[in-house]
């Protein structure tokens, strides 16, 4: 199973910080939190940047057991 690292408002919308899915493709990983999650959640990913294991990643990107996906929303603050 692939870890996903959810941060800052995806972590909200999913409420949980982190969570493990079944998948080839960073696509069908997230394909798979969204139906876990719900719209709030497709919301938030929308709008977030992807990347696995500390790179910047395409939904075609493969993914294995020991990869982690993180979900980066854009953050404000000041």
């Amino acid at each position: 199973m692939t870890r996903v690292l959810l941060l800052g408002p995806a972590r909200e919308a999913a409420g949980v910080a982190q969570d493990e899915f079944d998948g080839d493709t960073v696509g069908e990983i997230l394909h798979s939190a969204v139906d876990r999650y719900g719209a709030d959640f497709e919301r938030v990913l929308a709008v977030s940047q992807i990347w696995v294991n500390g790179n910047p990643a395409e939904l075609t990107d493969l993914v294995g057991p020991y990869d982690e996906i993180a979900v980066l929303p854009p953050i404000s603050g000041g």
